[in-house]
């Protein structure tokens, strides 16, 4: 795990995430195209609810469909951040890290480029 300083804030557009289990069957929409180069964005739905973003990486697709089943949890959750806030990042994925703040325990996805890799105290 390391330490990350958020260098511009981010907030999230979606306040109801996509979560999802291991096995979960979803619905598979239009692949993300954006300047932002977050390749390798999926927006999937379920019969649950409407929507969000999954990882390709996560999703085995079912063959001649347009349905898949993800082979991991997930949470398409996003994290609240202001410029100045530490972070812990555990996972970077498709240019987002999952943040964990210690300051009150959020977590959440945050793009990588509203971080700086900090460095740890021995």
């Amino acid at each position: 795990m390391m330490n990350y300083l958020v260098t511009a804030s981010h907030r999230s557009e979606y306040p109801n995430p996509l979560v999802l289990q291991n096995g979960d069957r979803v619905t598979i929409g239009e692949l993300y195209q954006g300047p932002e180069n977050w390749d390798h964005w999926i927006y999937c739905s379920t019969n649950e609810h409407s929507g969000g973003w999954v990882p390709e990486q996560i999703i085995k697709r079912l063959p001649d469909t347009n349905t898949g089943r993800v082979i991991q949890d997930y949470s398409a959750l996003e994290m609240n951040v202001d410029e100045g806030d530490l972070v812990h990042v555990n996972r970077q994925l498709n240019g987002w890290c999952w943040c964990v703040r210690p300051k009150d325990g959020a977590q959440g996805w945050v793009p990588v480029s509203h971080l700086s890799p900090q460095p740890t105290s021995p």
